[in-house]
């Protein structure tokens, strides 16, 4: 009787790898002390709860004109843990200043067609915390260019909403906790009580519109401001959010 030896036989296949293009948020560092970064950075993260938690980003070392070993990054990545953020690679920077960062474990990222990873917006694309459809195929929304999803249940404490590749139209409430997200615009025609991400997949064109403008968070292509930044914004009021340069512009709608 023959008996086949085990190495004979065909295994399960177990695993495949495939290559992946994601978005994340780049941390860019204007100082190099750990010790000013982390106390600024817990404050930001204090005022929008949940938001970036346990969440992947990249540490943008360009603005940095110090010397490598001036940077503490094994410091720095206990600190971003303790803040529940997880670093996962650098861009930018020196060689020396790379070769300092990949010896405490973060690699040098590049982004797809090699050249350094680049900021990318904060929230895209998000994990949702309970299942989303993707975007139905539409009619382009006020000449955007794209299709719009449309919620017309309010948005709940803990929902998340993301309208891949397209414009969000959100006629009810964004209630406090809940977050809505576009590749494109959002439209609010209800109150915008939680957190509102438009140009996800960093289109700076993109712009924010609420009836009722009291978030706690807003973002355009990855540059964001929480409740106490929003300065001289109208909140309570109408508004049209949109981006000038790296700053968040506000208008009364109407």
């Amino acid at each position: 009787m023959r008996v086949e030896s085990p190495l004979s036989q065909t295994l399960p296949e177990t695993f495949r790898l495939r290559a992946g293009n994601f978005n994340l948020l780049v941390l860019r560092l204007l100082d190099p002390r750990p010790e000013a970064v982390l106390p600024a950075l817990g404050d930001q993260f204090r005022r929008a709860p949940g938001f970036l938690r346990f969440a992947p980003i990249v540490i943008g070392l360009g603005d940095l004109e110090a010397a490598p070993e001036e940077v503490d990054f094994r410091a720095l990545i206990e600190g971003l843990h303790a803040l529940e953020i997880v670093p996962i690679g650098t861009s930018g920077g020196s060689a020396a200043m790379r070769k300092e960062a990949l010896a405490a474990g973060l690699p040098p990222l590049r982004a797809v067609g090699g050249k350094d990873a680049e900021e990318l917006p904060a929230a895209a694309p998000p994990p949702a915390a309970e299942p989303t459809e993707p975007a139905p195929a539409g009619p382009d929304f006020q000449g955007s260019g794209r299709s719009a999803m449309v919620v017309t249940e309010p948005v709940r404490s803990g929902q998340r909403i993301y309208a891949q590749g397209a414009d969000l139209i959100v006629t009810g409430t964004v209630n406090p906790g809940a977050e809505v997200i576009a590749d494109g615009n959002i439209h609010v025609y209800g109150a915008l009580r939680g957190r509102a991400v438009a140009g996800a997949q960093d289109d700076t064109e993109a712009r924010i519109f609420a009836l009722h403008f009291d978030p706690e968070l807003i973002a355009i292509a990855g540059f964001y401001a929480v409740r106490e930044q929003l300065g001289d914004a109208p909140i309570g009021r109408p508004t049209q959010v949109r981006l000038d340069g790296e700053e968040l512009r506000f208008a009364p709608l109407g």
